[in-house]
C-alpha cells in the first residue's frame, strides 16, 4: 500500500524518520491520564506510521500563546533537542492552528505534525474499503482545507495515506480551495450512496437467523486478537494503535446457538480529531444494531478507567449510552495474563461481584469458553415462550426458529405445524417482520 513517506523528495519524509514527541500539558484541562502515559499514547501513535521516536518531552502550558502554543523559551528548548537527537520531525499531541504548525515548523526546523494530522495519516494508511478511504479522505480535504499545503496529488491516488507529511506533490501543486470544496462534495454523494447500501445490508442480517455481537473498546485493548480466537481468524492483530480501521464480521460458535456473527470495530482514542468523527460514527453503526456489545478493555494499562470512560462517551454520543434503548453490553477485562499475585487476585474477585464483567486473556485463550457461554446466556436473556403456527411449506421459517431460538415443542398436524419456541425480545421482533 502506498504511502506518503515511502518516496523521497522536497521535504518528504522516509519510513523510519526521526522524530521527537511533545505534549503541551495544560494545568486548565482535566484529565485522569499521567503525562508519561498520555505521552506512551502519542508515542505509539507516531510509531503506527513508522516514525521511530528517539526523544519525548512534556511541558506545562498556562497560558497557550496563540502564535506558537508553547512559550518562547520553550520552542527553543524544543528546537535544541530537536537538533540535539537528529529528530527532523517533531510530533505535538494536541491540535494546531495553521499558524502554530508554521511557526512551530519554523521555529524549530523541523516538520510539525499535530495530533489531528498524525491520527488522519494512521486512519490514511489503515483504511481497506471504500467507505473507509473516502471517509479519511473527506476528513483530510477538511483538515487541510484551512492549512494551504501544496500537496494533493492523493486526489488521484485510490489506495493508502495522504501524504500529510510531505511528497513529491508539495512542490508541483499549488493548493486550490475550488478543487477541494468540489471534491468533498462529490466524496459525501459517494458516501450516501455507500450508506444507503449499508443500511440495506444490515436490514438483511436483521432478517438473518444468527445473532451479531460487536466488539468495542481502546484502540490496541486487544480486540482484533480477541476476533481471531473467537473466529479462528487472520485479522491483523499488532501491537500498534488503530491496527483494524474498516469493520469485520466473520461466523463464530456459541453453546446452543447454530452459529453467530462477530463483528471488530475500529478503536477507539482520546481526544479524537473533530474532522474523524464523522467517520467514527459510520464505522460504528455496526455496533447500534448488534445483539450485544462486548466493552474489550485493557485491564493491564495504568489508564483502563480513563479509557473505558472514553469509549462510553462515544458509546453515548451514538446513543448507545448506559440504560438507554440499546443492545445489552458486557465488559470483557482482556489480558490478564499480565497481571500477577494480589493484583490478580483483586481484579478477578471484583468481576466475580459483577454480572456485566468476565475476565480472559485473548493471548492465551483463557477465559474464552467463559466468554462463550456468558455471551450465549447474554443473548437468551429476556426470551418468552411463543405457540406458532407455520404451513407445513414454510420449512425455511421453522429452521430460523431452530437457529435463533430455542424450540421446546413441535408438531405436524395435517398441513399445519404447530412450534413452541423461546425467543429473545429482539428476535421475537425479527420474527414478526419475517
Amino acid at each position: 500500500m502506498s504511502t506518503g513517506f515511502d518516496r523521497a523528495g522536497g521535504d518528504g519524509l522516509r519510513r523510519g524518520e526521526r522524530a521527537l514527541v511533545v505534549l503541551p500539558d495544560r494545568s486548565s484541562e482535566t484529565n485522569s491520564r499521567t503525562t508519561e502515559a498520555r505521552l506512551d499514547e502519542a508515542a505509539g501513535l507516531a510509531e503506527a506510521i513508522s516514525l521511530d521516536v528517539v526523544e519525548r518531552m512534556s511541558f506545562r502550558i498556562r497560558q497557550p500563546r496563540p502564535a506558537t502554543l508553547f512559550g518562547k523559551g520553550q520552542v527553543e528548548e524544543i528546537a535544541a533537542r530537536a537538533e540535539a537527537v537528529e529528530a527532523k520531525v517533531v510530533v505535538v499531541d494536541a491540535a494546531l492552528t495553521p499558524v502554530q504548525q508554521k511557526n512551530l515548523e519554523d521555529g524549530t526546523k523541523a516538520k510539525v505534525i499535530d495530533r489531528t494530522g498524525l491520527i488522519l495519516e494512521i486512519f490514511g494508511e489503515r483504511a481497506a474499503t471504500a467507505e473507509g478511504r473516502l471517509q479519511v479522505e473527506l476528513a483530510h480535504l477538511d483538515y487541510q482545507a484551512g492549512r494551504l499545503v501544496r500537496s494533493w496529488t492523493h486526489l488521484e491516488r485510490q489506495r493508502g495515506g495522504f501524504g500529510f507529511l510531505g511528497g513529491p506533490g508539495e512542490t508541483q501543486i499549488e493548493a486550490d480551495r475550488r478543487l477541494i470544496r468540489d471534491r468533498m462534495a462529490r466524496i459525501r454523494k459517494e458516501l450516501e450512496q455507500v450508506k444507503r447500501t449499508r443500511a440495506l445490508h444490515r436490514d438483511r442480517r436483521k432478517r438473518a437467523p444468527w445473532p451479531v455481537i460487536a466488539l468495542v473498546g481502546y484502540t490496541n485493548a486487544g480486540k482484533s486478537t480477541l476476533f481471531n480466537r473467537l473466529t479462528r481468524a487472520t485479522v491483523l492483530a499488532e501491537d500498534l494503535l488503530f491496527a483494524t480501521l474498516d469493520p469485520t464480521m466473520r461466523e463464530i460458535q456459541l453453546p446452543g446457538f447454530d452459529k453467530a456473527i462477530l463483528s471488530d470495530t475500529v478503536g477507539f482514542v482520546s481526544n479524537l480529531p473533530t474532522e474523524l468523527v464523522a467517520a467514527f460514527r459510520a464505522t460504528l453503526e455496526e455496533v447500534a444494531s448488534a445483539d450485544l456489545i462486548l466493552h474489550v478493555r485493557d485491564i493491564h494499562h495504568p489508564d483502563s478507567d480513563a479509557q473505558k470512560a472514553d469509549v462510553e462517551q462515544v458509546l453515548a454520543d451514538l446513543g448507545l449510552g448506559e440504560g438507554e434503548d440499546g443492545p445489552p453490553r458486557l465488559e470483557v477485562w482482556n489480558k490478564v495474563d499480565l497481571i500477577e499475585g494480589e493484583e490478580r487476585a483483586a481484579v478477578e474477585n471484583e468481576a466475580d461481584r459483577r454480572e456485566d464483567v468476565i475476565t480472559l486473556s485473548a493471548l492465551t485463550g483463557e477465559g474464552e469458553d467463559r466468554l462463550a457461554a456468558r455471551v450465549a446466556d447474554l443473548l437468551r436473556e429476556g426470551a418468552a415462550v411463543h405457540h406458532l403456527r407455520l404451513s407445513a411449506g414454510e420449512g425455511g421459517k421453522l429452521a430460523w426458529l431452530h437457529s435463533r431460538g430455542e424450540v421446546l415443542d413441535s408438531r405436524n398436524e395435517g398441513d399445519e405445524m404447530f412450534v413452541v419456541v423461546r425467543l429473545s425480545p429482539e428476535n421475537w421482533q425479527r420474527w414478526q417482520g419475517l
